[in-house]
């Protein structure tokens, strides 16, 4: 069965349990995508009520089009719970394969290589889509139905913590990994990743506890 198909209780059992996987980019994935689905919801009380109605069209369209990409994210994003996962239990099972010879060495290392190159591309992936879907909710900030305001506030909070969490798990795997070009690209991507989610964070902040004051 998916992660992603168990009820909430039994998706947090399994979490807190012993077992390595899923853990940190699973649960990252998981809270962009609720991320994700939050922003959806606040385009879904926004379009057609009266204030939608009011706006330009060039702000209805913001709001409709960033529903529906939000909602593409949602559905990425919940994939990547079960991918997340997958690449370590793929990590895990390079580990198994034979050591004796040298030949079985050097196909052993290559398979663990690759292996941690896609536990490293998963939560990268599922980083940039979170950042994607924060990005989002500057439009339904400003245009959206106000009284979901804080919905699309909570939408930035856990999504920008999709972002630093799944970039935590981009960077402790790099460790595992001896391709140094590789390596440095993927850090600095990520430092941009989490530069920018946290400078969209402190404005969204800005601007819920401002309406809420």
């Amino acid at each position: 069965m998916l992660l992603v198909e168990r009820t909430v209780n039994d998706f947090v059992e399994v979490v807190e349990s012993d077992a390595p996987a899923p853990g940190g980019g699973s649960v990252s994935a998981l809270a962009a995508g609720l991320g994700s689905a939050l922003t959806a919801m606040v385009g879904g009380l926004s379009i057609g009520r009266k204030a939608f109605d009011a706006l330009e069209d060039s702000q209805k369209t913001e709001i409709e089009e960033g529903t529906k990409k939000a909602i593409e994210l949602r559905k990425r994003l919940m994939e990547i719970v079960d991918e997340d996962t997958n690449a370590f239990n793929d990590y895990m099972e390079a580990l198994k394969l034979p050591k004796e010879t040298d030949e079985e060495k050097a196909a052993r290392k290559q398979a663990m290589e690759d292996a941690m190159k896609g536990a490293v591309r998963v939560p990268l992936e599922a980083a940039q889509k979170a950042l994607e879907s924060v990005k989002l909710i500057d439009s339904f900030l400003k245009y959206g139905n106000q009284n979901a305001i804080t919905d699309a506030g909570v939408a930035s909070l856990i999504g920008t913590a999709g972002v630093q969490g799944a970039v935590y798990n981009v960077l402790i795997n790099l460790g595992s990994i001896s391709d140094q070009a590789f390596n440095d690209e993927m850090r600095k991507t990520c430092d941009e990743l989490v530069k920018e989610a946290k400078a969209l964070r402190e404005v969204h902040e800005k601007d819920v506890f401002s309406k809420l004051a």
